[in-house]
């Protein structure tokens, strides 16, 4: 089995081809950092124009890498939300053209799907179910994942996500953007303990997750130690995901596994103390490589190859979502509003 793969929900432009034996037989990411680099974040129009120049010459690049033509294709997935609208439109659009020309079936993939089962493209060992913490710039959610298009999800963020945090925090900061790695970088020379942060929720029992006041915090201690203030918040984040997916453990005592996905899982401080609590969970712990942690159409094609397996395909007729829930059963959250 053979997918084509295409991502465009928010400001990586790419195309991936993968196969059912989990090997990535060609695949392509073009970047839009220098274009939003001096709005200090993703500037909707210009990354759908992005998308628009540069989709086609990759799909065409990564086709002509693996010496393949469309007719040995065995669908195309492309994801249909959520994010940037017209980015999603872009690449969804693209994938119902290929699927019709080619006579192929199309698979509609749910971004944070792709990031859910990220992690089985990398591990062949992985089973369901496993406690996801699926964690970026615009989604923090614990989510237990029992199947392919089964999600239970066990907590949410209330306001800001994990990595719009990094990203505000690294603006505050100076850091310049993309902010996730640039917090990281600078923490690495900084004092953990030097700040004194508030951990958001820590303690309360409550669930779900708020970074809006950690990171309002920063903005009053500003004008200190850069990689000091750096460190304390990279920490106090650290702090709060450990602390709500202690309890989601416990309530998904079923879980064979601990898994982090998504742009922020490829922060090492995050993933080593992840790694700690899964040990003294007594469970295992899966992190994708970093290259599948990011936007990219490697997961958007491995996560059509198991919705196909699954038996999954959709109409040329599908929409494409600003927002799309894995769980859309899931109680409402005060206050979490669209990132629920």
């Amino acid at each position: 089995m053979i997918v084509l793969g295409l991502e465009s929900s928010c400001d990586e432009t790419a195309a991936a081809l993968v196969d059912g034996n989990r090997t990535i037989l060609a695949q392509r990411i073009a970047g839009q950092e220098e274009a939003h680099r001096p709005y200090g974040g993703v500037v909707p129009e210009i990354a759908a124009r992005a998308h628009v120049d540069r989709l086609a010459p990759l799909v065409e690049d990564v086709m002509a890498e693996a010496g393949l033509g469309f007719g040995d294709l065995d669908a195309v997935a492309a994801t249909a939300g959520p994010g940037l609208i017209g980015g999603v439109m872009v690449g969804l659009v693209t994938g119902k053209a290929l699927a019709l020309a080619s006579g192929k079936p199309l698979v509609a993939v749910n971004h944070l799907e792709g990031h859910a089962l990220s992690a089985r493209l990398a591990d062949p060992g992985l089973e369901f179910p496993y406690l996801l913490l699926l964690t970026s710039g615009g989604h923090c959610q614990l989510l237990g994942v029992e199947g392919v298009g089964r999600y239970r999800r066990l907590a949410t963020t209330i306001d800001d996500a994990a990595g719009e945090a990094f990203d505000k925090v690294a603006k505050i900061l100076g850091l310049g953007f993309p902010g996730g790695p640039a917090v990281e970088r600078a923490a690495r020379d900084g004092n953990p303990k030097a700040v004194p942060l508030p951990r958001p929720l820590v303690g309360s029992g409550d669930s779900n997750f708020s970074f809006a006041g950690l990171k309002s915090a920063v903005l009053r201690a500003a004008g200190g130690s850069v990689p000091d203030l750096a460190a304390s918040f990279q920490q106090a984040v650290v702090d709060c995901l450990v602390d709500r997916t202690r309890i989601a453990l416990g309530r998904m005592p079923e879980a064979t596994r601990l898994v982090v996905a998504g742009g922020v899982a490829a922060n090492g401080a995050i993933r080593a103390a992840l790694q700690r609590l899964a040990d003294d969970s007594g469970i295992g712990f899966t992190a994708p490589p970093l290259a599948l942690c990011t936007d990219n159409a490697a997961m958007i094609a491995w996560a059509g190859i198991e919705r196909l397996r699954a038996g999954y395909t959709d109409a040329l007729d599908v929409p494409a979502r600003a927002r799309w829930p894995l769980d859309p059963d899931a109680e409402p959250v005060r206050g979490a509003g669209v990132k629920a």
